[in-house]
């Protein structure tokens, strides 16, 4: 029996996990202890770890090998009799969801900062994901800062480092490490919810399409499927190779940081259909040739088509989304007879949702969309799904929508961000918002009819979350919302979100930025951005 060895620490300050784990600079985790006292935490914190099994993998951003190094060798310590992880420390974030379900893992810890830049001077992180697949809840979260707070000693093993390259299994210590393949389960599981056939013919018939992995996990998934398995014409994945810093790349997908495919779809000869994911495989964006899907419209069209694909041709038991995003999936919801969940930002939200049937579709509306596949949202998932619905509808993208549009009417909607902004000047502007009553008040053409700081009683499990949003909400559904994401290392970040419900199909065409000027003025001007930020203009706008 090999023993462990007990190594005294202290705590840091600051490590409470955000939305989605904790995300500091890669500096700040290579400080010795702090990424060692965050797991200790965690493994302190989920209960008894002897002879059980954790999956472990990361987007391969800088920092995530020697990472999995110390937390193998701390699991050791810790009494795991296996650790699964991700050949090359690679493994998305949806992947990682697939594997602990498929194999009933004792949870997982995933290295990623999600969409954030990587490399040495930018973003880590790491979260641990529950039994059933995915976020750890607020009470797990809660309890793994406690220990952060109090730990004054780890355990690892003193053993030298796995072969993460060469797929196999491999003793540390008394414990074994399985290096899988992280693409295989990922795929198989894709290969049951839709028609590869059906997909496979539209790519044999001459449809085209790119999708940009941004240097990021989904590269090797994307190739794996769209390339292998669908027959899609090789080239069709862009930036497919991981890289440690997403080739200087933000691995974003939105219309931004995407700015090749953007490029493509909008210029000549531009292909049928384009997608991105994002750093851990968890996002995506949608385009069509000269067409922008906005996250909640494709929610929305998803929902209303999801029974052309196999996994979900018996219906749906209902949709979620969470509050900012639009109601565009309310009303397919509505239309087909089902509950539609508002819940707050952050994918754990969904969790009690799917583990009890009441939702099948989930969605966010920044770039974050699933089902009940899995416990985490899931960029490729989506993309496959789309593509899924082109194959049976033959129609193109653009034509899809505005037909949903015709039926549903529009929620025409946008997000705009301020990045980096001020901590204290953020707060202060979410704390005067806060005591603003304008219950009847008129603002501009619109005359409001609440305003409140959304707080949500999950119907599941009873539990109660509070001060996740500031909505103004107008007499006419139209609405403007405001919080503070929880995903950033610098700074805080302000998101705007804007809203307005147009069932005119003469109207559909204008863009959102000249349909919403009004309102977009109304919220800037309530929550005196410019004057409490500095800012006068946001620094994304989706």
């Amino acid at each position: 029996m090999t023993a462990f060895t007990t190594i005294q620490t202290r705590p840091f300050d600051g490590q409470k996990p955000g939305t989605s784990g904790l995300r500091k600079k890669v500096r700040v985790f290579q400080q010795p202890g702090y990424l060692e006292n965050f797991v200790q935490a965690i493994f302190d914190s989920i209960g008894d770890c002897t002879g059980k099994t954790l999956a472990l993998g990361g987007d391969g951003r800088f920092f995530n090998r020697e990472a999995i190094q110390i937390i193998l060798k701390m699991a050791a310590g810790n009494g795991f009799a296996r650790v699964m992880v991700g050949q090359g420390g690679i493994l998305s974030t949806p992947a990682a969801s697939c594997v602990i379900r498929k194999y009933q893992t004792f949870g997982g810890i995933i290295l990623s900062a999600s969409h954030n830049p990587g490399g040495a001077d930018e973003d880590f992180g790491i979260k641990y994901n529950i039994p059933a697949g995915g976020p750890a809840p607020e009470a797990v979260t809660e309890a793994i800062y406690a220990r952060t707070q109090q730990i004054d000693k780890y355990r690892t093993t003193q053993v030298g480092d796995v072969d993460l390259d060469q797929l196999g299994e491999y003793p540390l210590g008394d414990m074994v490490v399985q290096v899988f393949d992280p693409v295989a389960d990922y795929a198989a599981l894709m290969q049951e919810l839709f028609d590869f056939d059906a997909i496979r013919a539209l790519f044999a018939g001459g449809f085209r399409m790119k999708f940009d992995a941004m240097h990021a996990v989904t590269g090797p998934y994307a190739k794996a499927i769209l390339e292998g398995l669908l027959a899609a014409p090789a080239g069709t994945v862009m930036n497919g190779t991981p890289l440690e810093d997403f080739g200087h790349g933000h691995p974003d997908p939105n219309l931004v940081h995407a700015h090749d495919l953007v490029e493509a779809l909008f210029g000549a000869d531009a292909p049928d259909f384009g997608a991105a994911s994002d750093g851990d495989g968890d996002r995506n964006m949608i385009l069509g040739r000269g067409f922008y899907v906005t996250p909640s419209d494709s929610l929305a069209v998803l929902a209303a088509n999801a029974t052309l694909c196999p996994g979900y041709a018996k219906g749906l038991a209902g949709i979620a989304r969470s509050m900012p995003t639009s109601a565009a999936a309310d009303r397919v919801a509505a239309a087909l007879g089902i509950p539609c969940y508002e819940t707050p930002t952050g994918w754990k939200f969904f969790g009690t949702l799917l583990d009890a049937g009441k939702a099948t579709l989930c969605g966010e509306e920044s770039f974050g969309t699933g089902s009940d596949h899995v416990r985490e949202k899931d960029g490729l998932w989506a993309v496959l799904m789309w593509l899924n619905v082109l194959a049976k509808r033959q129609q193109p993208v653009a034509e899809i929508v505005r037909e949903h549009w015709a039926k549903y009417g529009r929620n025409v909607y946008s997000r705009h961000d301020y990045e980096a902004i001020d901590s204290a000047a953020a707060n202060g502007l979410m704390e005067h918002l806060r005591g603003l009553d304008l219950k009847g008040q008129s603002l501009g053409a619109y005359k409001v009819a609440f305003n409140d700081d959304f707080a949500y009683t999950d119907p599941v499990d009873g539990s109660i979350s509070t001060k996740q949003g500031v909505r103004i909400v107008f007499d006419d559904g139209s609405r403007v919302v405001f919080r503070l994401s929880g995903t950033g290392t610098e700074g805080a970040t302000l998101r705007l979100y804007v809203e307005q419900f147009q069932p005119d199909p003469a109207q559909h065409h204008l863009d959102p930025q000249v349909a919403l000027a009004d309102l977009i003025k109304i919220a800037r001007d309530v929550a005196q951005i410019e004057a409490r930020t500095g800012r006068t203009e946001p620094t994304v706008i989706t």
